[in-house]
């Protein structure tokens, strides 16, 4: 299903969601801005290299490769569909959480899944671009804290399709389902890179799932009564 509404009101703005997305284009438009040597030399140089981050694991500069590489992308189709994620999902984990620990879900879901991408796949020279991993991390975030809220998309059968409404645990559930069957079968590729990095979706969303059970032990939830309020009596503002 490809989702395009949750029915999950938030409290206040979510200034944060909105400034990294609006950094995730200007990155992306400089990015097609340049040639196609300079960008796969721009990739190589600022970006995740697994080979060079298994011989420096712990340097500055591998930590800069990280943060640089959650804000390229290789493709219209790329951005396209990480920024639709983090909009729709990203909103009320900032929401629910607050900004700074929204920022530490974020990155920390994108470190340990270009952690467990290196991991996998340590000797590999293919840049590691795109904020999957972090994206992955708000929608493990999400499913913790939000698992029966509706989720409103479209599902594609071919040239056909028809829109309809899916509890979060199906929808993000059947993601991380996903991720994880291709995941192993690409374990058996005999030439693995060059597509879709899957564990570091894989690695992105436990973490963001795990930072958040933690995190609701010391994050104050809102009562049941003001949880259903927000999530039903306001629903009319997320009609098509």
């Amino acid at each position: 299903m490809l989702p395009l509404k949750d029915l999950n009101p938030t409290r206040r703005l979510p200034i944060l969601t909105w400034t990294l997305i609006v950094i995730n284009v200007l990155v992306f438009l400089w990015e097609m801005s340049l040639g196609d040597s300079e960008l796969n030399r721009a990739f190589i140089e600022l970006s995740v290299v697994p080979a060079n981050i298994s011989a420096n694991p712990l340097s500055l500069e591998t930590f800069l490769d990280a943060v640089r590489s959650m804000f390229f992308h290789g493709g219209y189709d790329h951005i396209f569909g990480n920024m639709l994620y983090l909009y729709l999902f990203g909103d009320n984990i900032e929401d629910r959480f607050g900004k700074l620990l929204f920022l530490v879900v974020y990155f920390v879901s994108g470190f340990v899944a270009v952690a467990a991408q290196v991991i996998i796949d340590p000797s590999s020279t293919i840049p590691l671009i795109g904020a999957s991993g972090a994206i992955a991390g708000v929608l493990g975030g999400y499913l913790i804290l939000f698992p029966t809220v509706k989720v409103r998309g479209m599902v594609l059968l071919g040239r056909a399709g028809f829109m309809t409404e899916l509890p979060a645990f199906i929808v993000l559930g059947f993601w991380f389902v996903l991720q994880v069957v291709n995941g192993v079968v690409s374990l058996g590729a005999t030439q693995y890179g060059g597509g879709v990095a899957f564990f570091v979706h894989i690695g992105g969303f436990v973490a963001g799932a795990i930072l958040t059970g933690v995190f609701m032990l010391f994050v104050r939830q809102p009562p049941v009564s003001e949880r259903n309020q927000m999530l039903y009596q306001r629903a009319e503002r997320y009609r098509f």
